[in-house]
């Protein structure tokens, strides 16, 4: 699949383009995106992102972790791979695409090796959640290692960790000046989420919920992000096309949506975008 960003005259994310794959197309050639699974106990949020990546188009999803982990996301999933895995100590496959981490990890040290190692790895990164809150006392070393290739999605909290001195700003200032000292993509989720590349580049998605506003929804977001990454979106389209998908799914699935709904609405959202032959 092709997806294609369009954007309004005043910067808005619009509907995005999807066209269909080729006909010979094979699921390598729609991309390998890796999760970073939680710790035993605390896999949900990894899992639910891992969902999302395979059911926006990525041709194969794996999670990775220890064993304990893996035990528990085997009682899950099913078309999601498992792969026992320690970040410090091992390369990714050469095969792998994007990789998401953060969700459900913990704000331990350990985490703080694996997102540095996965930055190293050479291919575009999500950071979310706890691979964010991670590096509130050491932020210059997290700096160091992310290139315009990588997507960060903090919301207000998360954001104001990492650049405290942003934090009261109007949020497109304070979006565009995080992407350019970070120097990566920035998504700074709100009601207006705003998407800001270190080159200057932005984008409001204003096409969103209030139904989102439940536990989960974001590790939703940073899935469909890492999915589109997969498939060679660039950075700066991978994460205004999600917000735009992510908000649809809000708009579409309504009261009583739950985090666990979400992937199974991902199908018709596309289905809106398809430009069929």
């Amino acid at each position: 699949m092709t997806f294609k960003l369009q954007l309004a005259d005043d910067n808005s994310v619009a509907q995005p383009v999807l066209t269909m794959p080729a006909k010979d197309i094979h699921k390598y050639g729609r991309g390998h995106a890796v999760v970073m699974s939680g710790p035993a106990l605390k896999t949900g949020a990894s899992r639910l992102a891992a969902r999302a990546a395979l059911a926006v188009g990525a041709g194969l999803v794996t999670l990775i972790g220890d064993r304990a982990a893996l035990e528990e996301q085997a009682a899950h999933v099913t078309a999601i791979m498992l792969k026992e895995f320690d970040p410090v100590s091992e390369s990714l496959d050469g095969r792998v695409k994007a990789v998401a981490i953060g969700p459900g990890a913990g704000v331990t040290p350990e985490t703080q090796q694996h997102v540095l190692k996965m930055l190293q790895a050479h291919v575009p990164v999500v950071l979310d959640a706890d691979a964010i809150t991670v590096f509130s006392e050491s932020s210059q070393l997290l700096f160091k290692h992310l290139d315009q290739n990588d997507v960060m999605t903090p919301h207000h909290g998360e954001f104001s960790r990492l650049f405290p001195d942003f934090a009261d700003d109007e949020p497109l200032a304070a979006a565009c000046a995080a992407a350019r000292r970070a120097g990566c993509v920035v998504v700074l989720k709100g009601p207006n989420t705003i998407i800001a590349a270190p080159c200057g580049k932005w984008a409001i998605n204003r096409h969103s919920s209030p139904w989102l506003a439940t536990a989960g929804s974001g590790d939703i977001l940073t899935g469909l992000i890492c999915g589109l990454l997969a498939q060679g979106v660039p950075s700066f389209d991978a994460a205004a096309i999600g917000a735009w998908l992510h908000g649809d799914i809000g708009i579409r699935a309504g009261p009583g949506l739950t985090a666990d709904a979400m992937p199974d609405y991902i199908p018709l959202v596309l289905r809106g975008c398809l430009q069929e032959d």
